[in-house]
């Protein structure tokens, strides 16, 4: 089977905070839970050691992340957040008129937005993928997942200044 790498745009803020999360989470990360783990096994019937199912759902949790970041990190574009010239892009600020209401809102990836308050949509989200391309002014309507049609108005598009 043929699976579809994803790209994702990241500044590169985003992307040295993250390489150095899969660091720490690679060596320290690892070695800590192997720990808790073993001295957990130590105490003796692991049915009913609780500390040691603990460990080792912390443990499938690391990987997990692990595995995430290493992916994410592998199949980012990193650069500075492209200047805003009015058309929607990734890693630009969108304000936009949805279903009657004002929302505002970065395009791309939510770990771009760490640390701060805007909502994040990835480039393929329902949202994301009908307003990608559109300018200031721009109308659309995308299909929400519960089957909903929704209008959408772009008002503004900003260049994403970080946190």
């Amino acid at each position: 089977m043929s699976q579809e790498t994803q790209v994702t745009f990241l500044t590169q803020d985003a992307y040295d905070r993250l390489a150095a999360e899969l660091e720490e989470l690679s060596v320290n990360g690892r070695n800590e839970i192997a720990k808790r783990i073993e001295a957990a096994r130590e105490e003796g019937d692991l049915k009913e050691n609780g500390g040691y199912h603990a460990a080792k759902d912390e443990q499938g949790k690391i990987e997990a992340r692990i595995v995430t970041l290493t992916q994410l990190l592998r199949h980012a574009t990193v650069g500075a957040a492209p200047e805003s010239h009015g058309v929607v892009e990734p890693g630009t600020v969108i304000t936009a008129n949805i279903a009657g209401d004002e929302s505002v809102f970065l395009i791309g990836n939510r770990e771009m937005a760490f640390g701060s308050d805007l909502s994040v949509y990835s480039e393929q989200s329902p949202l994301g993928s009908a307003i990608l391309g559109l300018k200031v002014g721009d109308s659309t309507s995308y299909t929400a997942p519960n089957g909903k049609q929704i209008d959408v108005t772009v008002t503004k598009v900003e260049t994403y200044l970080g946190q």
